[in-house]
């Protein structure tokens, strides 16, 4: 990785799927290009071909992956969940271009159905367009605070998934008697 840079940081993250993303590669790089000089651009690109003008890496060990991303102004995925919660984890409110099945991107269209319900319920801002993202792009290195979560504040998304890790911890640490007794209910016994 290089040195860090004075510039505020944009940050795409692929993921690890072995679909090439092109598409979210190119609008990124693209942006780096028409907007030289105004941000440190890194991109995570997979199985893409790498960036021309953005700092690019196929992959990226997880540590570096949370600190870059909780360093972003705008951090950019896929529509993965495990992508959208780590920026969110570290204090982002994605940017989210989910992979298309009719692209090649992915098998089928379950990231978009995804992102377009979690963009709806206001946890990622959606970028369907290399015109969107620009937008998007604009209003986080405006300082637009709808980019930042506040960590140290009520994140509904975090605190579910908090609780969720509380009951399966508490289910595995039951015995397995009392796992089988809960899981399936005695049943009326059919009469002969």
């Amino acid at each position: 990785m290089t040195s860090p840079s004075p510039l505020p940081l944009v940050m795409l993250v692929v993921g690890t799927d072995h679909h090439p993303f092109e598409r979210a590669v190119g609008w990124v790089d693209d942006w780096a290009v028409a907007n030289a000089g105004r941000a440190r651009v890194v991109i995570q690109y997979g199985t893409s071909r790498p960036p021309e003008h953005a700092e690019g890496h196929d992959l990226l060990p997880v540590a570096e992956l949370a600190s870059l991303m909780a360093d972003a102004v705008a951090v950019i995925c896929h529509g993965g969940p495990g992508t959208i919660m780590g920026a969110r984890e570290a204090g982002v409110v994605p940017i989210c271009i989910p992979r298309q099945s009719g692209l090649g991107e992915h098998v089928d269209d379950h990231q978009v159905r995804f992102a377009t319900r979690v963009a709806r319920a206001g946890q990622v801002h959606l970028a369907s367009s290399a015109e969107e993202l620009s937008a998007l792009l604009e209003r986080a290195l405006g300082g637009d605070d709808g980019f930042r979560l506040d960590l140290a504040g009520d994140d509904p998304a975090a605190a579910a998934v908090a609780r969720f890790g509380e009951l399966v911890d508490r289910l595995l640490k039951r015995p397995a008697a009392a796992q089988a007794s809960a899981a399936a209910p005695a049943l009326p016994r059919a009469e002969s």
